[in-house]
């Protein structure tokens, strides 16, 4: 009898068994199911995505193309001040375009687009320069004028006039654009160099061999060059087009932009504002802090130049040297809240 009653318990329980994994085999169908049509949504969901950032893209390359030509008849055929202004109107189109497109745009066809933008704003100045008025040349005849000016020039304790740069020879790097750099300071230590809006309007502007100098430049570039720098400040108004950092360490910097391009540079911090993406290659110990540099009349600066205040990707950077997506580039951080307060003046 004990015998008969455990091989009915046996049985009862089997049966029991059999209809939990009855149970559980649809419980898992169902699941394997929803996991597959998950899969498919994402999938089409992608795809659609993919297709409205081509279109997107596509419509880029267009009106680009279209509105490049146009700029470039314009500067070919520009003998009037008027054809300029409306390239300069076109140029402005142009960069709007490229901001309202940094989202959808791969890195590669946003730079490109950078580059030749940048390359249309220095031809736009060059021929604004060849337009202007050139001065009449005349002969000094009082010889005291004379002798005092061969007494500044070579004076050792006057590095305004040794390292104000006037017309230095463009640099055959990337970044020069084929123009003419024709402001700035060179070959200069522990000075503080300024200019004013006057002076720097639309100008290249190139800083060199500079070490522990304090740059203040209060107006609106067209470009910006910092260059073979250490232990200097440099803090500038906003720049129409591209701001170059190379071989530069231990500098600070406040600048604002349409594009930052930063090379062969360490331990350096940039307060910025740009309306693209930052790029650095070839760099260490870059921190990066939102711009906060301000000057009586920079908010006229700023309608002038062309940028968009209200729009700063600070802290969006491109690093050549890291592309693990999914992991933080070691060359470059955020700068600490913290550390941010600094007295400019």
């Amino acid at each position: 009898m004990e015998t008969g009653g455990l091989s009915a318990a046996a049985l009862a329980n089997g049966d029991l068994g059999s209809q939990r994994e009855r149970t559980l085999v649809p419980e898992r169908l169902q699941k394997r199911e929803h996991e597959r049509q998950l899969e498919v949504e994402r999938r089409k969901q992608k795809r659609q995505d993919q297709e409205v950032e081509e279109e997107k893209s596509d419509f880029f390359a267009a009106a680009f193309a279209r509105e490049r030509s146009a700029v470039e008849e314009l500067l070919e055929s520009g003998e009037s001040v008027e054809r300029l202004e409306e390239a300069a109107a076109r140029l402005q189109g142009l960069q709007k375009l490229i901001n309202d497109s940094v989202l959808f745009l791969a890195a590669y066809d946003l730079r490109q687009a950078q580059e030749v933008l940048a390359r249309l704003q220095a031809a736009l100045a060059k021929r604004r320069q060849e337009l202007q008025p050139k001065k009449r040349f005349a002969f000094k005849t009082r010889k005291k004028d004379a002798a005092s000016a061969t007494q500044v020039a070579s004076a050792p304790d006057a590095p305004a006039a040794e390292g104000s740069l006037t017309s230095p020879p463009p640099l055959k790097e990337e970044g020069d654009f084929d123009s003419s750099w024709i402001c700035g300071f060179s070959n200069l230590q522990s000075q503080v160099l300024e200019k004013r809006a006057e002076e720097l309007h639309q100008q290249d502007v190139l800083l060199t061999q500079l070490r522990n100098c304090t740059i203040k430049l209060y107006g609106n570039p067209n470009t910006l060059r910092l260059t073979k720098a250490q232990g200097c400040t440099l803090l500038c108004g906003p720049v129409s087009t591209s701001v170059f950092l190379e071989d530069c360490s231990d500098c600070v910097l406040a600048v604002a932009c349409q594009q930052l391009r930063v090379h062969t540079t360490k331990d350096t911090r940039i307060f910025l504002q740009v309306t693209s993406r930052a790029i650095m290659e070839d760099c260490t110990g870059i921190q990066f802090a939102p711009y906060t540099w301000s000057y009586p009349g920079i908010d006229k600066e700023f309608e002038g130049s062309g940028l968009d205040k209200n729009k700063n990707n600070w802290n969006d950077v491109d690093d050549f040297n890291w592309l693990a997506r999914d992991v933080a580039s070691p060359n470059w951080n955020v700068l600490p809240e913290e550390e941010r307060r600094i007295q400019w003046d």
